[in-house]
C-alpha cells in the first residue's frame, strides 16, 4: 500500500509539474512583446504569410500583389490564383483581429502595423494598375476606424498604416485625394523634396545593397557606417521613417551584425525574409525608434452616449 501511495504521489506530482510548465509556457506567450521594429518580408513559397508575422509579434509586412480579374489583388508575383486575395488573406484578419482586441493589435502596440502592399508581377499597363489601386483604396475604406489615413495633409495615426509600392505609381493620384488611407513608398533620394513631402511619402525603405556592400561577415567599414547614419539622420529630421531591406545572404551571424548595426544608427524598422532569427534578435536587443507622428494615441474609454454636459462635437474619430 505505501509503494501504492509513493508510486501515486509521484505521478501528481509529475502532472503538476507539467501543469506549472505548461502555464508558464501560455503566459510566456501571452506576455510576447509587440516587436514594432521588425518587418516581415513575404516569401514566394509562403501560402499565407500574416499568420506567422503576427505570432511572432512583427510589427509589419511586406506582401508581393498582382491585379487580376476586377481590379482584385492577388498575393504572389505570378498568375492569379483563385481565393488567394489580399483581402481575404491579409486585410478581412488583419482588421478583425485589431477589432477583437480594442483597437490593436496586441496590447502593447504603440504604433502602427505597417502594410507594405507591393505591386508586382507581369502587369504593366497602367490602366489596369490603377484601377488595382482604386480597388485597393475602396477596400481600406471599409476599415477607415482603424487605419492611419491623411486628412488635408494631417496624419492621423491608426492600428495599421498602409503603403503602396513596386510598378505603380500612386504618388500624383494619392496627392489628388483630400483624405486617403494609403501612402506612397520612398527613397533617401525623397529627403527634403517638395514634391514627396512625409504627409504623402512617410517612410524612406530601400534595400540594403542600393548603397551599401558590406556583408556582416567583418567590421563594417568607417566611410559606410558615416554614411548609414548620416542618412538615417538627414531622414529623421525631415519627418520620415527609415527601414532597410534586402539584406545579403549569408549566415544569421552575419545578418545580426547587420541588424546591430542599422539599430545603432537610428534605422526605425529592420525588414528580412528571416522572421524567426530577426525576432529573437528584436527582443534581445530592443529597438525604441520612429517619428512623433505614427505614436498610437491612448485608448479612449467607450461610452454608450455622449457626456450629459458635454457638447456634441460634429466630428467623431474612432479611438485605436
Amino acid at each position: 500500500m505505501n509503494e501504492w501511495l509513493a508510486i501515486t504521489g509521484g505521478l501528481v506530482g509529475v502532472a503538476g509539474m507539467a501543469g506549472v510548465a505548461a502555464a508558464g509556457f501560455v503566459a510566456l506567450r501571452r506576455r510576447g512583446t509587440y516587436l514594432a521594429a521588425g518587418h516581415a518580408l513575404a516569401r514566394p513559397d509562403d501560402l499565407d504569410p500574416l499568420p506567422g508575422t503576427l505570432r511572432r509579434g512583427l510589427g509589419g509586412l511586406t506582401v508581393p500583389v498582382t491585379p487580376g480579374p476586377r481590379g482584385e489583388l492577388f498575393l504572389g508575383r505570378g498568375a492569379p490564383q483563385p481565393g488567394r486575395t489580399l483581402r481575404r488573406l491579409v486585410l478581412t484578419p488583419l482588421f478583425a483581429r485589431a477589432r477583437g482586441h480594442g483597437g490593436r493589435l496586441a496590447r502593447d502596440q504603440q504604433v502602427p502595423f505597417r502594410l507594405v502592399v507591393e505591386f508586382a508581377g507581369a502587369v504593366r499597363d497602367a490602366e489596369t494598375l490603377m484601377r488595382a489601386y482604386r480597388v485597393l483604396d475602396q477596400q481600406l475604406q471599409d476599415h477607415a476606424a482603424l487605419l492611419s489615413h491623411c486628412d488635408r495633409d494631417e496624419l492621423v495615426p491608426g492600428a495599421v498604416t498602409v503603403s503602396v509600392t513596386g510598378i505603380v505609381d500612386v504618388r500624383g493620384l494619392l496627392a489628388t485625394q483630400p483624405k486617403r488611407y494609403a501612402f506612397a513608398e520612398g527613397s533617401f533620394d525623397d529627403i527634403g523634396s517638395q514634391a514627396a513631402p512625409p504627409a504623402l511619402v512617410p517612410v524612406v525603405s530601400e534595400p540594403w545593397s542600393r548603397r551599401f556592400g558590406w556583408d556582416g561577415l567583418e567590421p563594417i567599414p568607417a566611410e559606410e557606417r558615416h554614411l548609414l547614419h548620416a542618412l538615417v539622420r538627414s531622414a529623421h529630421n525631415d519627418g520620415r521613417t527609415v527601414r532597410i531591406s534586402g539584406l545579403p545572404e549569408g549566415p544569421r551571424r552575419a545578418r545580426a551584425a547587420i541588424w546591430a548595426e542599422l539599430s545603432a544608427a537610428g534605422v526605425d524598422v529592420l525588414a528580412d525574409h528571416d522572421q524567426t532569427g530577426l525576432a529573437r534578435h528584436l527582443r534581445r536587443h530592443p529597438v525604441s525608434h520612429g517619428t512623433a507622428w505614427d505614436e498610437l494615441p491612448s485608448r479612449a474609454v467607450r461610452r454608450p452616449s455622449p457626456r450629459p454636459t458635454g457638447a456634441r462635437t460634429e466630428r467623431r474619430r474612432e479611438p485605436v
